[in-house]
């Protein structure tokens, strides 16, 4: 009997990515394509900067807002990308604990957040979890920003615009036209943009253009988990020009009551992460998407990623639908995530070329195989 458990908990489910994470660990030496982590470790640099800020007695609480070290430094790289005079900025708990901390702060029951289908998972679900409404966007074949949709679906309800640009599960880049756009459809409305940028780092063909430039009611969420592969260490940040000031000192009321701060010593080391050049990193993974890519043309359609580390392809005629066919690679040793866990839909799977080369080799054969079945 759960009788006990708030209705809240009703409306969410458990990740199909972590299912997915823990079922690695019960398969032999399984062909790993479902979690969004870097293969490469914390470069050697921010260890020791995290190392010495421990030895040195950064182990107690920030500010809740962050170290203020850190947030000078963020509120320069804001000021410089999106040109508000002076930015407001705090430290999250990860990029995950941005979007819970602004979530908690603009959702009431019954207001509708847009989407854009396919969707990172946690969208879905905090809204969900607040009473909102989920109000999602089809944006498929293309994965390209469907403008007119996005008009069209704008209500009196309508609280915000969500953009996660390098895309989680598409890897679409959208281009300085596409986040215009959306940012005069914003302005006409008067919503919150809320914009999450934790791949930015990696882009292969085009920088990802910054949507605060272009309207001032942006939320910009960035982190540190992919780019310097700090998954563990839950450090993020969000940014807002000054006309969003009730929004951010909201978040950080919440976050008093919630994380208290992101940990001190990796808040620390996220300095030297900011000054670090992780330039080799994201050609190594323009090769790796480049190799997928190649490997499954003709067998699997795809559109070719512009950022991130993530393919989202369809799947294989012969399967009903996604979920069917990732039962069917599970069992051929290949994990991958069925499409709706990001999706409304069912006819896509999530592969994440955050691998190493020899297993994107093995699951491009396998892939392959399954294909023709």
């Amino acid at each position: 009997m759960t009788d006990y458990l708030a209705q809240r908990t009703r409306k969410i489910d458990a990740s199909g990515i972590r299912k997915a994470f823990a079922l690695a660990g019960t398969l032999q030496n399984p062909v790993n394509f479902s979690i969004g982590q870097p293969d490469f470790d914390v470069p050697d640099p921010i260890k020791e900067a995290a190392i010495l800020a421990i030895q040195e007695g950064w182990n107690r609480y920030s500010q809740t807002s962050g170290d203020s070290r850190l947030l000078e430094r963020v509120q320069e790289k804001v000021r410089q990308d999106t040109g508000w005079d002076n930015p407001l900025c705090m430290v999250t708990s990860g990029v995950s604990g941005g979007l819970l901390l602004a979530f908690l702060a603009l959702v009431d029951p019954g207001d509708e957040v847009i989407i854009v289908d396919p969707y990172f998972v946690i969208y879905k679900q905090l809204t969900n979890l607040l009473d909102g409404r989920c109000v999602f966007v089809d944006s498929y074949p293309d994965f390209r920003l469907p403008i007119a949709q996005i008009a069209a679906a704008v209500t009196p309800k309508t609280k915000m615009i969500i953009l996660n640009s390098p895309s989680n599960p598409t890897g679409t880049v959208y281009t300085e036209k596409e986040v215009l756009a959306i940012a005069e459809i914003a302005k006409k409305h008067d919503l919150i943009l809320l914009i999450d940028e934790i791949y930015d780092a990696f882009c292969y063909e085009q920088p990802n253009p910054c949507v605060g430039r272009f309207y001032e009611k942006t939320l910009l969420l960035r982190g540190f988990s992919k780019s310097a592969a700090m998954t563990g260490w839950r450090v993020g940040y969000a940014a807002c020009s000054p006309i969003l000031g009730p929004l951010m000192e909201c978040m950080n009321i919440i976050q008093q009551y919630s994380f208290v701060c992101a940990p001190t010593p990796f808040q620390i080391a996220a300095i030297t992460a900011l000054d670090y050049d992780n330039r080799p990193y994201i050609q190594q993974y323009r090769q790796k998407c480049d190799r997928l890519v190649e490997g499954l043309k003709g067998y699997y359609t795809l559109q070719k990623p512009g950022g991130a580390f993530y393919l989202f392809v369809q799947k294989p005629d012969w399967a009903a639908n996604a979920s069917e066919f990732v039962k069917t690679a599970i069992e051929n040793n290949v994990l991958i995530i069925p499409g709706n866990v990001f999706s409304e839909k069912d006819t896509h799977f999530r592969i994440s070329y955050a691998a190493a080369d020899r297993d994107i080799e093995r699951g491009i054969d396998i892939l392959r195989r399954l294909a023709k079945r």
